[in-house]
């Protein structure tokens, strides 16, 4: 069978496989997360306690097991797809010198920081919002520290909304128009990029993390108080890595 022929090579049925689970994991992964910030805490911010507490317990709890398992799963498959690859292997360099490896390593760290942010911020934090639901339903005392945890979860689940935007652009990108910059992946580029983009993505998660000023800073209740502005402020993130960085700035030196 050509599916199995060759399987761990690039370009192999391996690849293909890896890249099917990819798709599968992140559409649940991305849905869920567009789900608890488009419709979710806009419709419990509308509730009463009592329904909010009920829908956490029966609701929020089965989703984010899909949604936590769902970010590991598009976590594993996107390493395998680069393994596969070579890309992270003896082509390292070479690989990461193109404008097609800079696009999936763009796409990847802001992948990559979203996932820590549900296993490392989210799913801990949202422990606690539901431990203390499920003892206030059962004739208990509320967890002090719930709301804090609530705001912390809700800051970290806005940030990765806002980066899901340039995130889903640069994993799109790299295989469907990135070679518009070169042949084979492009002429490489000016090192320093690397510090506008790490700039960026620091800035967003150190706000989102309470490290730049708290949790209610200028900036994060900009970016994060309302659904609304989190998606303006996501693309404006993607217009500056995108149009700004890499079409004006390695585009314009092609």
């Amino acid at each position: 069978m050509e599916f199995f022929k060759d399987f761990f090579d690039p370009g192999s049925g391996g690849q293909m496989l890896a890249r099917y689970g990819h798709f599968l994991a992140g559409i649940t992964w991305i849905g869920l997360l567009y789900y608890f910030n488009f419709v979710q805490v806009p419709a419990f911010a509308q509730m009463e306690a009592g329904a909010r507490s009920e829908a956490l317990r029966k609701v929020t709890f089965r989703a984010l097991w899909w949604f936590r398992w769902g970010a590991m799963l598009t976590f594993a498959t996107g390493v395998l797809i680069l393994g596969l690859q070579r890309a992270l292997g003896s082509e390292f360099s070479d690989y990461f010198s193109t404008t097609v490896g800079l696009s999936i390593a763009w796409g990847a760290l802001l992948a990559t920081t979203m996932f820590l942010n549900v296993w490392l911020v989210i799913w801990p934090a949202q422990k606690i919002v539901i431990g203390s639901a499920e003892s206030v339903a059962g004739g208990g005392e509320e967890d002090p520290r719930a709301a804090a945890s609530a705001k912390k979860a809700g800051r970290a689940s806005r940030a990765n909304t806002m980066m899901s935007i340039p995130m889903l652009w640069f994993m799109g990108f790299t295989s469907h128009f990135s070679s518009a910059y070169g042949q084979d992946g492009g002429f490489g580029y000016p090192g320093w990029v690397w510090i506008v983009f790490l700039a960026v993505l620091a800035f967003i998660e150190l706000s989102a993390l309470g490290v730049l000023g708290g949790y209610d800073s200028p900036q994060a209740k900009l970016f994060f108080d309302t659904h609304r502005n989190t998606i303006i402020y996501g693309f404006v993130t993607w217009v500056v890595l995108y149009f700004v960085v890499f079409e004006g700035i390695i585009g314009g030196n092609s």
